[in-house]
């Protein structure tokens, strides 16, 4: 077991291989390894589990998921931090696994063929579409186990939001009528590499058994129609989706009604009928 003490220091490897957070990238560094090591231990214990991150950058949540004994698999499409992430392998050797690609490209079936967990400080450029992409699957359950995900707070109460709420929408019930999801902790910006203008906020997904009937592209297609215009009432926004306003008095939905009022279990047995 590697002793922690024996690695050098984040701001240390950063300066010796001139690395900077890189905004095309969506890139912000987070180097407090007590934090770092508190959000490896959100999806629970990780000795001997598999785990893929996206974008490690110099490799700080990556130390941490390999001091808690996991084999990582991570990608990260700057091939400046490649070097810094070598180093870091010899540290812990055949424990970590780098790949150089996007990590929207990755198919993940191919990439494991035992469970794993997904575990990142995702860029924010592309945050969203993974975790749709994640979530959009048409076979289910998947063969992750569970998402320990970083977003901008704001997304991240969007996906955890209840219905009634303002940060609820299309992101909540595309989230949790496949998971169960919660957000699991708040981390400030002073605690990044450059700091971000935005708070940031940790969310944690299980996957649950999916709804018996229902189409994901159905559930995707509702969602937009409905929360496109969200201030409008679902006859308006739902008209051009055929059968969708029909199909609201059957399952207790009132035309009148705006999208952020209709529960994940409404849309869920909306896309029902819909499929």
């Amino acid at each position: 077991m590697t002793d922690p003490s024996e690695l050098p220091p984040l701001r240390e490897t950063i300066k010796k291989h001139g690395l900077t957070a890189s905004k095309v990238l969506g890139q912000n560094f987070l180097l407090d390894r007590q934090l770092l090591n508190r959000i490896a231990e959100v999806p629970g214990d990780l000795k001997g589990e598999n785990v893929f991150e996206v974008g490690p950058g110099p490799g700080g949540l990556t130390q941490a998921l390999l001091l808690a004994g996991a084999q990582v698999t991570a990608v990260e499409k700057d091939e400046r931090c490649l070097p810094a992430l070598a180093e870091l392998d010899q540290h812990f050797p055949n424990q970590l696994s780098v790949i150089s690609e996007d990590a929207l490209k990755i198919d993940l079936d191919k990439l494991f063929n035992s469970p794993f967990h997904i575990v990142s400080n995702l860029p924010y450029n592309v945050g969203s579409a993974l975790l749709i992409k994640w979530l959009s699957s048409d076979t289910w359950k998947p063969n992750w186990k569970s998402l320990t995900l970083m977003f901008q707070r704001e997304v991240a109460e969007r996906i955890a939001a209840d219905a009634g709420s303002n940060a609820y929408g299309r992101l909540s019930i595309l989230s949790q009528w496949r998971c169960e999801t919660k957000l699991a902790m708040t981390v400030h910006r002073s605690a990044f590499t450059p700091p971000p203008k935005v708070m940031s906020a940790i969310v944690h997904l299980v996957p649950k058994e999916q709804p018996d009937g229902v189409n994901p592209a159905v559930l995707e297609k509702l969602t937009q129609h409905a929360f496109s215009q969200r201030r409008k009432m679902l006859r308006q926004s739902l008209k051009n989706l055929k059968g969708a306003v029909e199909a609201l008095d059957a399952v207790g939905i009132k035309e009148t009604q705006r999208p952020e009022t209709v529960s994940v279990a409404q849309f869920v047995e909306l896309a029902r009928m819909l499929s």
